[in-house]
């Protein structure tokens, strides 16, 4: 694969979860991927792009992960004989209980996915202890041996977790539990038939690691084969409650919680238009992160690497400044309808302000701008021959996107967005070094937007008509009566993304398909949130007349872009 920006290619993101096959388990998987693959390969596109794929929490946001390192068990492909360990019997009595009918229909089932995913694992652990060859044991303890920077303290705080009936706060745990140093204490002093059972489970979280790890190595490679490029997701922050911080305290702030500065586009949340995006994740104590000579960056960035051949930094600007809340989301509610005055009576007079410093002199910008550099060589260091995608959207001071360039971190392009001194910036004046899309996770869809601006009662309909204008604007047709989206709109707005001059074209997979579904509503809880899943099996899609159809269009205009 030529990943060089000089060779202009296109691709899709998706979120692995809404992917559906017809043996799938409730959830999209590797097995799912693999034919995902091959479908957007045989439509000309030559990348992949998934949201991250670390273990999530109960809140089943993947930018919310437990672990900076450990893989969702959830994406793992269950099947007799998948892993080696996973026998036909088992598999068939397991699945017996669950109605796979009714789990594969609709949107993600995440508990009773979850339950049954870790039955089936748990039955193969078992076997593996009892039958595994030499060479699988060996496999496995090299695998531990070689990942033990991490996978032990992971392992060690997943049993505890079990221990606090699967509770991931971990600050309301069991006393004795909710340090490092106490738990092992606490554990040196149980019984000998206690630890030997504290030791097991250990095995068995490490066991299903190694699965994962086996899994989406190969997958990696199945992606080469067929020249498709793996763009994976590195969130900035990492969860207040994943056992990065609960092991390693010292290199976070716990007292500030980053997040985004108030931003009116997102108009389907107050307290993200009044004080932001409070996303809970703890700020970096970035002088003691130095002082390790950034240790756990570099084992995050390690970890990607491994499997993906373009990683994105989701919210890259939080390397040059981050925005800081003094209190944890769970208190939005409370500060919601207070003033300023109010605020900072609660909070003792600490705001929610840039840290380590704000950008409204020239000597702060320039101090943000150079250790935001410091720590993005160390990323690009330890990516190697990975590619490094930096998401730059939001509030972007005056120096990040130039300091980006110089790094070689190509930023991103959403072309509704970028204006300068009023004038919409053309697809063929933007830097090669970009990521162009119309639409991440986070955002409405295009036809959603369509179907808004001809709804009276939307209350979004007019925000919905800005942004189709402007889209429309870029992609040089004008939104009169008359129009059809699927003739006049629908091939425009794609030739017109395709053409532009940027490195990758990504299209959102909702937008591929002229869909209406939104993966998330950032600011907010909404029980939709990251369950939605694409309504055909990657087979139905094959076999889809307008699917078939509006693919063919979509082939002959990378064709035509020539990103193919």
């Amino acid at each position: 694969m030529n990943l060089s920006p000089e060779n202009k290619i296109a691709g899709i993101l998706t979120p692995l979860f809404a992917l559906r096959s017809e043996k799938g388990l409730g959830i999209g998987d590797v097995a799912t991927l693999r034919e995902f693959i091959v479908w957007a390969r045989e439509t000309g596109f030559g990348v992949v792009q998934l949201l991250p794929i670390n273990e999530a929490g109960r809140d089943n946001s993947p930018y919310n992960a437990i672990s900076a390192m450990a893989i969702e068990p959830m994406t793992l492909h269950l099947a007799p004989g998948s892993p080696a360990e996973l026998m036909h019997e088992t598999f068939e009595s397991v699945t017996a209980n669950e109605n796979l009918t009714t789990l594969r229909r609709g949107p993600v089932k995440y508990e009773r996915v979850r339950r049954l995913k870790r039955e089936l694992l748990e039955h193969a652990f078992k076997n593996f202890q009892l039958n595994a060859t030499a060479d699988r044991q060996t496999a496995f303890e090299q695998f531990c041996e070689r990942e033990s920077s991490w996978l032990k303290p992971y392992s060690f705080f997943r049993v505890l977790m079990e221990l606090n009936s699967e509770s991931e706060t971990w600050d309301e745990w069991k006393r004795e539990h909710r340090d490092p140093q106490a738990a092992r204490s606490w554990l040196a002093e149980q019984s000998t038939e206690m630890r030997a059972r504290f030791s097991a489970r250990e095995k068995f979280f490490s066991y299903v690691q190694w699965i994962a790890d086996e899994q989406w190595r190969e997958l990696r490679k199945f992606a080469e084969e067929h020249g498709v490029a793996l763009m994976g997701d590195v969130p900035f922050g990492i969860s207040y409650y994943s056992a990065d911080v609960f092991i390693e305290r010292n290199i976070f702030h716990l007292d500030w919680s980053g997040g985004a500065p108030p931003e009116p586009y997102f108009k389907d949340d107050q307290f993200t238009i009044k004080w932001g995006q409070n996303w809970g994740i703890p700020v970096y104590n970035w002088p003691a992160m130095r002082a390790q000579d950034f240790a756990w960056w570099r084992q995050r960035v390690r970890g990607v690497r491994r499997i993906f051949h373009i990683f994105r930094i989701d919210h890259v600007l939080g390397f040059y400044r981050i925005y800081a809340f003094p209190w944890r989301p769970k208190r939005n509610a409370e500060f919601l309808p207070l003033t300023h005055a109010q605020m900072l009576e609660k909070t003792a007079g600490r705001s929610p302000h840039f840290a380590p410093r704000d950008d409204e002199t020239a000597e702060n910008c320039e101090a943000n701008r150079r250790e935001g550099e410091e720590y993005l060589r160390m990323v690009l260091a330890e990516s190697g021959a990975t590619r490094v995608v930096g998401e730059d959207l939001g509030t972007v001071p005056r120096y990040v996107r130039p300091s980006l360039q110089s790094l070689g971190i190509a930023g991103f392009k959403i072309p509704q967005w970028e204006f300068w001194d009023g004038r919409m910036t053309p697809g063929n004046e933007f830097e090669r070094l970009s990521v162009t899309t119309y639409a991440t996770h986070d955002h409405k869809p295009i036809r959603e937007l369509w179907h808004e601006m001809f709804d009276e009662e939307s209350p979004t309909r007019e925000q919905a008509r800005e942004d189709l204008l402007k889209i429309a604007q870029f992609a040089g047709i004008a939104l009169q009566e008359g129009l059809e989206y699927e003739r006049d709109v629908y091939p425009a707005i794609m030739s017109a993304l395709f053409n532009s001059n940027s490195w990758i074209a990504i299209v959102m997979i909702t937008d591929l398909l002229a869909r209406k579904d939104r993966f998330n509503v950032p600011g907010t809880a909404a029980t939709t949130n990251w369950t939605r899943r694409l309504p055909k099996t990657i087979s139905q899609m094959r076999e889809s007349r307008n699917v078939r159809r509006r693919m063919r269009l979509i082939r002959e205009l990378l064709e035509k872009s020539g990103r193919i």
